[in-house]
């Protein structure tokens, strides 16, 4: 991107893709499956018929791809969940993990519904160590060397699906789609990371809004392995 693209994206309007994580005081998600759904979401959100065209929502989706691609993950529980459950937008589960995705909105201009959740302290665990990606996933790499909560890596998967996303031809979308956008979410060991990030697989530069520096990278997406 070139400066004069950096200062027009800038300039623009601002909106941001609001992602709520059900997180109840009893049965949390498992972390890994937190942000493979978040991932899916930002998918889903992206493919809706109401995203594309003349659809409800294209008109939001474009002014928030037009500016810069934010995203910000809170979390609700009881009828925190059940308030947003009611506003426009798309529940994705997982394994043990909900999680809802809004069209974007202004910067300044969330739903009150959702201004009031928290968006920072969330931690996630997994129970165990998850497995290699399997055959026909797309594997999203974190960076091993950030330490970032929970709900940040959510949004950098996010971001990472959504370039992967646009650095796919039509025919791989529709198959990727069709199949359930299958993704695995993996800290990548620090050989595997230097590798990905050499590799020109999209890559996840942060703007440094929050809790990490200004362009350190935080994930490379990298295509669904083959099935066969």
């Amino acid at each position: 991107m070139t400066s004069n693209d950096t200062d027009l994206r800038d300039t623009a309007p601002q909106f941001v893709l609001p992602l709520v994580v059900r997180v109840e005081k009893t049965g949390p998600p498992a972390r890994t499956d937190a942000l493979e759904t978040a991932a899916r979401a930002v998918l889903v959100m992206l493919s809706d018929d109401r995203s594309l065209g003349d659809g409800e929502w294209a008109q939001a989706v474009r002014d928030w791809q037009d500016a810069r691609i934010r995203k910000v993950v809170r979390r609700a529980r009881g009828a925190e969940w059940r308030r947003a459950e009611r506003l426009p937008g798309i529940t994705v589960t997982g394994g043990t993990a909900e999680v809802r995705v809004f069209p974007p909105v202004p910067l300044d201009g969330w739903p009150k519904d959702l201004a009031k959740l928290q968006v920072s302290g969330t931690e996630l665990t997994d129970p165990e160590a998850p497995a290699p990606p399997a055959p026909g996933e797309a594997p999203l790499w974190l960076n091993p060397g950030l330490d970032m909560s929970t709900g940040k890596e959510m949004a950098q998967v996010g971001h990472g699906a959504q370039l992967l996303w646009w650095a796919m031809s039509d025919e791989e979308r529709k198959d990727w789609q069709e199949a359930g956008f299958p993704l695995a979410v993996r800290t990548a060991d620090p050989d595997r990371w230097r590798s990905l990030t050499a590799s020109g697989l999209p890559m996840v530069r942060d703007a440094g809004f929050t809790e990490i520096a200004p362009g350190s990278c935080t994930v490379v997406s990298a295509f669904p392995t083959r099935t066969a």
